[in-house]
């Protein structure tokens, strides 16, 4: 059966495969979002992406880069599951919607920006507890510590500090990354085998993950700002809302300071995009032959 006829995969299939790809990106490139957000928390001048590798190894051990996993690796199956599921399910409500028979660039872009909305509720608490465990100053004992001291100083509701510049992080990656896929493929040869196939969805994954990267650097500096500040009573937050932040970031730092640790995120990001695609589309392959016809 031809790719444009066969059947598509029932929402379950497609969970699971994100969940698989999202473990998979996690574990290769976990010490990097640990330097990124070092970089961004810093409100001083950046020491750059090997000062700060040399910096936290030097003074606090290797197995620091490490730090705050748990959250991320609990968080990635259903964060992934839901980027992919969340894409494959507004895809097809954009096609019924406008009447259309086959995405094109406006629909893919239009569609990776509803999944990122739908990501962004999922992935609060646990960007939450990951950034307190990942910041320099962090003295919590670990994941537990960190949800029981927020809960109780702030209730249920301080799991979603951030909440707001979480949606726009994500808004704008995934717009980015979906969009560019579908047009570097357009652009790329069709493939004639599953090495070419391969080598489509790494590239094309790779740019999708670099533009995501380039359009939310900015809100992603925002959110380490909102989720690594200590609330004081009585006293207004200094960062809160994603674009007054991002003015006054600029303000007292510079334009530059939007896209404090840049380079650590888009060197997990943009080959890590790469992964995300290839792992996705691989697995969705075996599922496909495991079903049979019609999905074939």
């Amino acid at each position: 059966m031809a790719t444009d006829q066969r059947k598509p995969l029932p929402f379950v299939y497609n969970f699971v495969a994100g969940a698989i790809a999202g473990v998979s990106e996690i574990l290769t490139f976990y010490p990097l979002d640990v330097v990124k957000t070092r970089m961004q928390l810093d409100t001083g001048k950046s020491q750059g992406l090997v000062g700060s590798f040399r910096s936290i190894i030097a003074q606090e051990g290797f197995g620091r880069l490490y730090r705050g996993l748990v959250p991320p690796l609990l968080l990635e199956a259903p964060k992934r599951a839901t980027k992919f599921a969340a894409n494959d399910f507004w895809g097809k409500t954009f096609l019924d919607f406008t009447g259309e028979r086959k995405m094109t660039q406006q629909l893919s872009i239009m569609t990776g920006c509803a999944a990122g909305a739908t990501e962004s509720f999922v992935v609060v608490p646990f960007e939450l507890v990951k950034i307190k465990l990942q910041d320099k100053s962090s003295t919590f004992a670990g994941p537990m510590d960190v949800l029981k001291t927020i809960v109780r100083k702030d209730g249920l509701l301080g799991l979603y500090a951030g909440m707001e510049s979480t949606f726009w992080r994500h808004f704008w990656w995934n717009g980015g990354y979906f969009g560019s896929i579908f047009q570097v493929k357009s652009l790329l040869p069709k493939p004639t085998d599953k090495g070419t196939e391969m080598r489509n969805n790494l590239l094309s994954g790779t740019v999708g993950g670099l533009v995501g990267t380039i359009l939310n650097t900015p809100f992603d500096v925002v959110k380490s700002r909102i989720q690594g500040a200590t609330n004081v009573p009585g006293v207004a937050p200094k960062y809160n809302w994603s674009y007054p932040a991002l003015v006054t970031i600029m303000r007292e730092e510079g334009p530059a300071a939007l896209y404090k640790g840049f380079i650590p995120k888009v060197l997990r990001l943009a080959p890590g995009g790469g992964v995300l695609l290839l792992v996705v589309e691989f697995t969705l392959e075996v599922f496909r032959k495991a079903l049979g016809p019609p999905y074939m």
